[in-house]
Formats: structure tokens, C-alpha cells, sequence
């Protein structure tokens, strides 16, 4: 995108971007970019916080007015106000004892999936709405595939039209979801690092997603190596 600003301005149009990764924005040199300090993915800050959203807003467009320059970066000066943690809040299920061999792990996925659902489903209805649904899958037959895959077996896609690496990912995406759903359940406003040191550091469940992250990556399927990058975030990634 800051290849792209660089040949709009030339075009005469002015472009501004807003950036997640300040080094990232360092070295492609944008136009103009407003760095936020929010969690990747939310480049307008908290949802649903339309005043919030709106000051983030004009602030990137106040760059517009900006004598251009070859890269102009400035910082947005506040932080999400979400990502203060709650301590009153606390994780639906208790933190699980982590395995590390897979096969012992597709059991404790699949248990951890039975606990889960009853908050889910409160979740579902308090906030009348989900996420989960990429796959298509039911959240139990993400588990069971998933397991499978866990358990050492290479099981045909239970999707029509959908080879067994992408529907991996997708249930996969679909049971995050559905655990990080179920933890808001219980009441407060945890914040996004609450719920994912919980989710990577405390659950069955995202040791199972680092175990078949690494077991693809080392694998010789392609396919499977181009999406085991997505089962886990790059800051969640643990060094090697």
C-alpha cells in the first residue's frame, strides 16, 4: 500500500495510511501514514466505539493537509481505551494441564470443546451474533477434524469444494473464534491480551494449534505449510 500512495501522489491524488507495524511503515516509507498503537487488525481502535473510531479518523486525514515530504509518520497519542485488562474478569474454564504429545492432545481439544460450548452459546445470545461459520462446520465437527489431524491421520475434507489444507485452516479459525466467544460469557470487558494469553497460554486448544503449526511447517505438503502460518499469530509464535 505505500508503493501504491508513492504512485497516486505522483498521479496528483494525496494519500494518507494508517499503519499496525511501525517498523513496517519505517521501511516502505508511505506518503503519510498515522501510526496506531492498537492490536493488529483494529486500525480504527476498539468496534463499536464510534467516537473513538471517528477521532483516529481525522487525524489521519488531518495528515492530508501536511506539506508532502517523502514519508511522514505520526504517532496517534492514544491508546485503545479496550486494552486495559479487567480484573474482575476470569476465563470460563479453568486452564488446563498443557500436553505436548499431539495425540494425547486431540482428547484434551476435544473435552475442552464440551466445556466450552455452554458459554458459548450464552455468548451467542447475549450478543446475538457469532463469528464462527467460516468453515461451515458445526464447532463440534471443527473439533472432531481437527483432532483427527492432531491424532496423526490425514482426513478427506469434510467440505464440498474444499481440499482438506483449507478447510483445516478454516476450522481452525472457527474454533478460535468459538473459544475467544465463550470466554466473554462469564461478564466484564477482558481485553484482547487477556483473552489471548488465556486462549495460547491456558487452553488445550492453543497448544494443539502450536503443535500442528510446527508439525506442517516441518512437513513436506505444501499446502499445508502455506496455511499452518495462519494457526497461530506471528506475536504467539514462540521463539525457536
Amino acid at each position: 500500500m505505500s508503493a501504491l500512495g508513492h504512485y497516486l501522489e505522483e498521479a496528483g491524488i494525496a494519500t494518507v495510511a494508517i499503519a499496525l507495524i511501525r517498523p513496517q511503515a519505517e521501511n516502505t516509507r508511505p506518503p503519510r501514514a498515522l501510526w496506531v498503537p492498537f492490536e493488529v487488525g483494529r486500525p480504527l481502535g476498539p468496534p463499536s466505539d464510534t467516537a473513538f473510531q471517528k477521532r483516529v479518523i481525522l487525524a489521519a486525514l488531518g495528515l492530508l493537509v501536511a506539506k508532502r515530504r517523502p514519508s511522514l509518520i505520526v504517532d496517534f497519542p492514544d491508546d485503545d481505551p479496550r486494552e486495559a485488562p479487567d480484573p474482575g474478569w476470569r476465563p470460563p474454564i479453568e486452564p488446563t494441564a498443557i500436553l505436548r504429545e499431539a495425540a494425547a492432545l486431540a482428547g484434551a481439544v476435544e473435552a475442552e470443546l464440551r466445556a466450552l460450548a455452554p458459554s458459548y452459546a450464552r455468548s451467542c445470545t447475549a450478543r446475538e451474533r457469532s463469528t464462527v461459520g467460516l468453515s461451515s462446520l458445526a464447532p463440534a465437527a471443527c473439533g472432531d477434524y481437527v483432532a483427527a489431524w492432531l491424532r496423526g491421520e490425514r482426513p478427506a475434507s469434510p467440505v464440498a469444494d474444499m481440499s482438506p489444507a483449507l478447510a483445516l485452516r478454516f476450522a481452525i479459525d472457527d474454533l478460535k473464534a468459538f473459544a475467544l466467544e465463550a470466554a466473554l460469557a462469564p461478564g466484564g470487558k477482558p481485553s484482547s491480551q487477556q483473552l489471548g494469553d488465556w486462549l495460547w497460554n491456558e487452553t488445550a486448544l492453543g497448544a494443539a494449534l502450536q503443535t500442528l503449526r510446527r508439525d506442517c511447517l516441518a512437513g513436506d505438503d505444501e499446502r499445508l505449510k502455506t496455511v499452518a502460518a495462519f494457526f497461530v499469530p506471528a506475536l504467539r509464535v514462540p521463539p525457536e
